[in-house]
C-alpha cells in the first residue's frame, strides 16, 4: 500500500507520548544493509532504524444473505450486497493507508482481500508472506472467522460500531469467538482461539489499531535477535539467564573472546589514517553543542577509536546490537579507556549497545527499543521512597529522544575514575517508562514517570532522580531482578500487547484501576 500522506486525519492521533516529538525523524535501512554501520561517524546523521518491517494483510470478512420471505433470513450488520463490501474495501484500504501515514514505524500493508468461506480463508491463512493479519469481521459464520487465524501469528480484529457500517461481530465476537458454549465447552469459558484474548479486538479506533501494531512491531524484531556479546554473556545473580534468553526468546548470542578485541585495537593503533579518523571524530564530539569535557581529551579519542571496531563487530557478525562483560576492568588496560562512551555513540546511531552483558535485562531492553524507536538506557536503581527513585549508570545515549544531543559532561567512569563517560542531563519534566524485568524472564514489572532532577551524587555518571506515577509502594513490594531498563516517552500500552505474545506477565504499577 502507497503512503501519500495527503490525509486530514490528526497525525497526533497516530503517535505515542514522545519526550520532543521525533516521528519521522529516523533513518530506516534496507533489508539488505539495516545491520551494516555507516563508515563514518556523523551526529548530524538521523538516527538508524535497524528493524525488519511489519508486513500486514487486511481481510475483509463477511456474507451476503438472500432474502426469504416470512422468516428471519438475514444476521446483523451493514453489509447486504456485493457492492456494500466493494465499498467497505475502499474504505479499509483509505484508512489503513492514514494509519500507515501516522506509523513512526516501518510497516507494509498489503492490499485487502475478501474471504466470505472456509476454503478462502484458509488460502489467506497459509499465505506466508505477511506477519499479521486483520480481520475486519463483518459478518460471516464462526468456522470461518476461525479459519482466518492461525497459532504462529499474532492475530488482530477489527469492528465497527460508528466508524462504518455496523459488523454483526460487533454483536457476537464475545460469545461466538472468545467464549463458544458446545457440546464440549461451557459458555463462559474462554477458549483462546489461536492464542487470541479480548486485547487482540479493536472497535473503531484505530489509534488503538496502531498502538498494538507497534508493539507487534516490536515483537517482530525482538524475536531471534541476533547480539554480540564482547567477553561471552552472563546474568548478575543468574547464570542461567543467558540460556533462558535463548530457549524463551531465541535470541543468537555470539560471543567473541577478548583476545579478539586485543588483536584488533593493536592493528587499528597501527593505521595512521584510523587513529587520526578517532581524532577528527573525538573533536567533533567535543564542539557538539553543550559538551564539556572534564576528563583527559586521549580518553576520548581511544574512546573513538574502540567504537569503531565494536562496529567493525556489527558488520562482521551482520548485527544490530552489541554487550560486552567485564566493561568494568578487563577491557580498561586493552583499549586504555571505557567502554562508556563507545556504547552510548553506538546507542545515539540507532544500534542497540548494552554493558555488563546482563541478559536478565537485555531482552527488555531490545523489545523497548523496538517498541519506542529510541535508544535505551541500562541503568542502576535504587530504593523507591517517597514516590521517587534514583536511577544511574556511565552509559546513557545522548539522543534518549532519539533526534537531539541532551546536554553532557565528558567524564571519567565512576568507580576506576578513568576513561571517559557522558554525564548525561535531560529536561525536567521529561516523560520515560521503565521496565523492571525479573531473572526468570516470567513477570516484567513496568511504570512510567518523569525526569525531576539531574544531580552529581558519587554513583555511577549519568543519573536522574525520577518521579514515579502510579503506586510507588507497589513498585517497592514487586521491585525484581537487578538492573532496569529506561526509554523516553509513554510506551506501557505497547508493552502491556507485546509482553503476552513473548510469554512474559506485564504489571503496570502506574496503570489506574
Amino acid at each position: 500500500m502507497c503512503c501519500s500522506c495527503n490525509s486530514n486525519l490528526n497525525r497526533r492521533q497516530f503517535l505515542g507520548v514522545s519526550a520532543l516529538g521525533i516521528a519521522g525523524a529516523s533513518l530506516t535501512l534496507s533489508a539488505a544493509t539495516r545491520a551494516t554501520p555507516a563508515a563514518e561517524w556523523n551526529p548530524e546523521k538521523a538516527m538508524l532504524r535497524t528493524g525488519s518491517p511489519l508486513t500486514v494483510q487486511p481481510i475483509l470478512l463477511y456474507s451476503i444473505s438472500s432474502r426469504r420471505e416470512q422468516t428471519s433470513w438475514r444476521s446483523w450488520g451493514g453489509l447486504h450486497t456485493e457492492e456494500d463490501a466493494a465499498e467497505e474495501v475502499r474504505r479499509i484500504s483509505a484508512e489503513l493507508e492514514r494509519l500507515q501515514c501516522g506509523a513512526n514505524f516501518e510497516l507494509t500493508i498489503k492490499p485487502v482481500i475478501k474471504v466470505r468461506n472456509v476454503e478462502e480463508a484458509e488460502r489467506v491463512r497459509n499465505d506466508e508472506s505477511y506477519d499479521v493479519p486483520i480481520v475486519y469481521a463483518a459478518s460471516g459464520w464462526t468456522t470461518a472467522l476461525e479459519a482466518c487465524f492461525s497459532d504462529g501469528r499474532p492475530n488482530l480484529i477489527f469492528l465497527r460500531h460508528k466508524s462504518g457500517p455496523i459488523y454483526l461481530w460487533y454483536e457476537i465476537v464475545h460469545n461466538r469467538f472468545l467464549r463458544q458454549g458446545n457440546d464440549t465447552e461451557d459458555l463462559d469459558e474462554y477458549r483462546y482461539p489461536s492464542g487470541m484474548t479480548i486485547d487482540d479486538v479493536v472497535v473503531d479506533d484505530y489509534e488503538e489499531m496502531l498502538t498494538k501494531l507497534r508493539a507487534l512491531y516490536g515483537v517482530h524484531n525482538f524475536m531471534g535477535r541476533k547480539i554480540v556479546a564482547l567477553g561471552g554473556s552472563s546474568g548478575w545473580c543468574n547464570e542461567q539467564a543467558p540460556e533462558i534468553a535463548r530457549n524463551k526468546f531465541s535470541l543468537d548470542i555470539v560471543g567473541i573472546e577478548y583476545a579478539d578485541l586485543a588483536k584488533r585495537i593493536k592493528s587499528a593503533r597501527s593505521d595512521a589514517a584510523r587513529m587520526q579518523r578517532a581524532q577528527q571524530w573525538a573533536q567533533r564530539y567535543l564542539n557538539l553543542p553543550e559538551t564539556t569535557l572534564q576528563t583527559h581529551e586521549q580518553f576520548v579519542i581511544n574512546a573513538f577509536l574502540l567504537y569503531d571496531i565494536f562496529k567493525d563487530y556489527l558488520t562482521a557478525y551482520d548485527a544490530a546490537a552489541f554487550t560486552i562483560q567485564d566493561c568494568m576492568g578487563t577491557v580498561m588496560p586493552i583499549s586504555e579507556t571505557t567502554a562508556c562512551l563507545p556504547l552510548s555513540l553506538l546507542n545515539d546511531e540507532g544500534y542497540l549497545a548494552f554493558c555488563e552483558s546482563d541478559f536478565n535485562v537485555i531482552p527488555s531492553g531490545i523489545l523497548l527499543h523496538y517498541i519506542s524507536g529510541k535508544p535505551v538506557f541500562l541503568n542502576d536503581p535504587t530504593f523507591p521512597h517517597h514516590g521517587m527513585v534514583t536511577v544511574a549508570h556511565c552509559t546513557a545515549p545522548r539522543r534518549l529522544d532519539g533526534e537531539h544531543y541532551a546536554h553532557a559532561q565528558v567524564v571519567t567512569h565512576f568507580e576506576s575514575d578513568y576513561g571517559a563517560t557522558p554525564k548525561v542531563e535531560l529536561p525536567i519534566g521529561t516523560p520515560f517508562t521503565m521496565v523492571c524485568p525479573d531473572a526468570g524472564q516470567k513477570k516484567w514489572l513496568g511504570f512510567t514517570g518523569t525526569i525531576v532532577d539531574n544531580p552529581f551524587y558519587d554513583i555511577c555518571r549519568s543519573q536522574f532522580d525520577i518521579a514515579i506515577d502510579g503506586d510507588w509502594k507497589k513498585l517497592l513490594r514487586d521491585h525484581r531482578g537487578f538492573h532496569w531498563m529506561m526509554t523516553l516517552g509513554d510506551h506501557s500500552q505497547e508493552m502491556a500487547h507485546a509482553c503476552p505474545k513473548i510469554g512474559v506477565e506485564w504489571l503496570n504499577v502506574s496503570q489506574v484501576g
